[in-house]
């Protein structure tokens, strides 16, 4: 990623006030069924961004890995964690994703999110860090129903890059593309 890409997420998450910013959350791709969450245990959230599903994640009892580009998006995590009560839970890893992980981000996982960022080079990484019963949640921008776009997945890109998981749901519809999968 180059320099510019890191200033403008940093100029991107610091416009956003802490009146407008959104708290814990789960991911998109799991809202409704949160149960299909392991019970606690290790989680890694890629491209993080202001922490929401990272601080979420560790409210539900997980040591969670937040990685992210931008220093300002971490520091606002970091600040959502602490008023949570779970900023013991989050270790903040402020790294450039198109170089891979860092290294301290090394499986397994019980949970592994990646939520808004596609880079098909890391996901057989993402893959490979699920503990046996992880699992892996996935949303990224899609063609489906928009046309093509640089960051756009194919239409069935998440099934054929996660072919060796069992899938519990996946969806492409409206502009977006989510997996939900297990490592058996």
């Amino acid at each position: 990623m180059s320099d510019a890409d890191r200033q403008r997420w940093d100029a991107r998450h610091g416009a956003v006030g802490a009146a407008g910013a959104a708290g814990a959350m789960p991911p998109d791709a799991l809202r409704g069924r949160e149960h299909l969450l392991p019970g606690g245990g290790r989680a890694l959230d890629v491209a993080c961004g202001r922490g929401g599903v990272a601080v979420w994640l560790a409210g539900r009892g997980f040591a969670v890995d937040a990685v992210d580009v931008s220093e300002v998006g971490l520091a606002a995590g970091a600040a959502l964690a602490a008023d949570a009560g779970a900023a013991g839970r989050v270790r903040w890893w402020a790294h450039d994703l198109d170089a891979g992980l860092p290294q301290g981000c090394a499986g397994p996982y019980d949970v592994v999110v990646c939520q808004r960022f596609r880079e098909p080079a890391l996901y057989p990484l993402l893959a490979g860090l699920l503990a046996p019963g992880g699992l892996l949640v996935v949303t990224v921008l899609s063609e489906v129903d928009e046309g093509p776009g640089p960051f756009r997945a194919a239409a069935g890109e998440l099934l054929a890059a996660f072919g060796g998981l069992a899938v519990v749901d996946h969806r492409e519809r409206d502009g977006e593309a989510s997996l939900l999968a297990r490592r058996g």
